[in-house]
């Protein structure tokens, strides 16, 4: 393994993850965004499905905070699969189905 020069953090590999980052949880114990190299936490959760490999029940879930929710949304309508945008607090946990 790397050594890894002083005063900079351990970063775990993203390797194969592209715009996104490996779910994780924040220190207060919620989600966080899930925009690669944030780590804020998330307030949002955007409902997706990819209709060439989902049934259409099927709903995926990115979560995001304030600062990314219109990027994920854009990125997802662009590609045609965003379902619905909605917020994220405790009686409202992640939503995949």
């Amino acid at each position: 393994m790397p050594e890894i020069p002083a005063g900079r953090p351990a970063v775990a590999s993203s390797a194969g993850l592209g715009l996104f980052g490996a779910p994780r949880a924040a220190d207060s114990g919620g989600p966080v965004c899930s925009r690669k190299g944030c780590r804020n936490t998330a307030a949002w959760q955007l409902l997706w499905n990819n209709p060439r490999i989902h049934t259409p029940e099927r709903r995926k879930a990115w979560a995001s905070c304030p600062d990314h929710v219109e990027w994920f949304e854009e990125y997802l309508r662009d590609r045609g699969l965003w379902k619905e945008t909605l917020p994220l607090t405790a009686d409202q946990p992640m939503e995949t189905r």
